[in-house]
């Protein structure tokens, strides 16, 4: 799955949620593949990174925004703010 096609659905899922909720990465696998989701865990994550650059969403991690390019272990995607 493209990365573009993946942003989409990042958009899709923030945009069905509340503006203060967010979404795991996972969420967004399972919804582009749901019978074949882990493979798509880095390009999600990848794709939330790049959104980050545009401005679009935020990476938190413990409900404080971290660095998408040095963060490690859970994030979380929501919409900047």
């Amino acid at each position: 799955m493209e990365e573009k096609e993946l942003a989409a659905k990042i958009r899709e899922l923030l945009s069905a949620r509340s503006a203060e909720s967010s979404i795991c990465p996972s969420d967004v696998a399972r919804a582009a593949a749901p019978d074949n989701w882990r493979p798509l865990m880095d390009p999600v994550r990848e794709a939330a990174r790049h959104m980050v650059a545009h401005g679009e969403v935020q990476i938190t991690q413990g409900g404080e925004v971290v660095d998408p390019e040095s963060v490690r272990g859970p994030i979380r995607i929501r919409w900047a703010r």
